[in-house]
């Protein structure tokens, strides 16, 4: 009888046993499931960071940077070199810019208010929508310079080259368009447009 129960015990025990070691196996397996699942995401979010860097790399190789817009503001820059440069959006105001060279600049919205531009070389540069009130452009250099929809008012251009300059939508003294249309001749080859009709020349 005694080892009727202890046979029954032992088998007991050993289930008990089979059914614990099998919890911990499970328990083990989720564990390493677990740890599995986390460190595929730690590996997914670093190269997630890894193609952003190349993207961030490509794009900032592969593409022109967007000019930044430069303060120069009161500054004296007599016969300074900005040829070619791209200075969109720029602020030049009320500095020295004597005999500057400007030559093929963009210069998109930038302001000359109040700047001096005497005998400044213009030639080709693109001035649309820049702010030229009360600029002194004075034997200034525009020969085929692009000035459409800037702001002029009370600028000064006597005896500035005008030729090829396109002056469409520039906002003028009436007593300066007058000066101008003296002076204009030529078309810019960037627009088509004749100087003189630009001005609203007689």
């Amino acid at each position: 009888m005694m080892n009727f129960i202890n046979s029954r015990l032992s088998d007991a025990c050993g289930g008990l046993r089979l059914r614990t070691t099998g919890s911990t196996l499970a328990l083990s397996r989720t564990k390493l499931g677990l740890k599995r699942k986390t460190n595929h995401r730690i590996w997914a979010s670093i190269l997630s960071l890894f193609l952003w860097g190349i993207v961030g790399i490509t794009a900032t190789v592969g593409f022109a940077p967007t000019a930044l817009a430069l303060e120069y503001n009161k500054e004296i820059l007599v016969e300074a070199d900005f040829s070619g440069r791209d200075l969109t959006d720029s602020s030049f105001t009320k500095a020295n810019l004597r005999q500057s060279n400007f030559s093929q600049a963009k210069l998109n919205g930038v302001s000359f208010f109040a700047a001096n531009l005497e005998s400044a070389n213009l030639e080709g540069s693109d001035l649309r929508n820049s702010t030229l009130d009360s600029a002194r452009l004075v034997r200034a250099n525009l020969t085929n310079a692009l000035l459409e929809g800037a702001f002029a008012a009370n600028a000064r251009f006597d005896g500035a080259i005008i030729d090829g300059a396109d002056f469409t939508d520039t906002l003028l003294r009436p007593d300066e368009q007058k000066k101008l249309c003296k002076l204009a001749k030529g078309t810019n080859p960037t627009t088509g447009r004749d100087t003189r009709d630009t001005l609203f020349c007689p």
